[in-house]
């Protein structure tokens, strides 16, 4: 089979492995009927709230979301949680957050109480309780949506969320994927990170790895490890040459490729956008930058 039949046949298999589910009575789960995908931008807004403040864990959150007219724009917006890699803040990856708020997602960003940048006791180790954390998070914003007074309130759509990450950030989201995870968790994208232990359990959903292939902190070989380990529909994106993240900066060569696969990829898993599904190949299409490669469901 030739290349091109060959990427034919895995998009197709990607796409009919990965219909949007949702639970239903009795806990099984069934197809949600796709809504249509924005078109074009908003506007987006941020804001900034600290979970238990109190606690020994205080979680301070930025959120970006998608406004008009100076408003959280109208509707119901799939939710992604972005989190940080190590000594890092949700700030420093604005360049990304903010353009997929843009694209029609709340972008949930925690700053972990021990990786982040200025942490008073700083562990790397902490990454395993992160996973947690960031579930609370979701708990937290179904709050918010039944909020009557928040302005995010009726706008989160908590039935489709998406976990994403950079570095200690990308263990962090496959840490989400454990076993017993709700099925409303439909998608993650890892960037320049690798699987935790107990990682990719659960209901099976598509991953989509971003990984330079001369990365020095977090080996590509990791990255690739762990693409072969999730049970669902993968995609593998590598940055030829280049480094552990320097790509997530827009101007960089390879921000564009980057930013448009993870917004189709959103798109695809959290809307049911399939035309975006359709277009991952070419959106990772740059023969000297990107090599793009997917698999469907094991």
């Amino acid at each position: 089979m030739g290349a091109g039949r060959l990427m034919a046949v895995l998009v197709t298999a990607l796409l009919a492995g990965c219909a949007p589910a949702t639970a239903v009575a009795g806990g099984a789960t069934g197809p949600v009927p796709a809504r249509r995908a924005p078109e074009g931008s908003y506007a987006v807004g941020v804001r900034t709230l600290t979970l238990d403040p109190r606690s020994a864990r205080p979680l301070p959150v930025t959120i970006w979301y998608p406004t008009s007219t100076g408003q959280v724009a109208a509707g119901r917006f799939p939710v992604v949680v972005y989190s940080h890699g190590l000594g890092s803040l949700p700030e420093l990856h604005a360049g990304l957050t903010t353009r997929w708020a843009a694209a029609g997602f709340v972008v949930a960003a925690p700053a972990y109480p021990h990786t982040r940048l200025g942490a008073a006791y700083f562990t790397r180790a902490d990454v395993r309780h992160q996973p947690a954390d960031a579930w609370r998070l979701i708990r937290h914003l179904g709050g918010l949506d039944r909020s009557p007074v928040d302005p995010l309130a009726g706008h989160l759509d908590l039935t489709s969320v998406a976990a994403a990450g950079h570095s200690a950030g990308g263990f962090t989201t496959s840490g989400m994927f454990s076993e017993g995870h709700p099925a409303r968790l439909r998608a993650g994208i890892v960037i320049a990170g690798g699987g935790l232990p107990g990682s990719f359990a659960g209901p099976a959903a598509p991953v989509l790895f971003v990984h330079g292939t001369a990365d020095p902190v977090v080996p590509v070989t990791v990255g690739r490890a762990a693409y072969a380990r999730t049970p669902g529909p993968a995609v593998f994106l590598s940055l030829l040459g280049q480094d552990h993240g320097a790509y997530l900066t827009p101007g960089h060569p390879g921000f564009a490729p980057v930013l448009a696969t993870t917004t189709d990829f959103l798109r695809w898993t959290l809307y049911g956008d399939r035309a975006a599904g359709s277009r991952l190949p070419a959106d990772a299409h740059s023969p000297t930058l990107t090599s793009y490669e997917s698999r469907p469901a094991h």
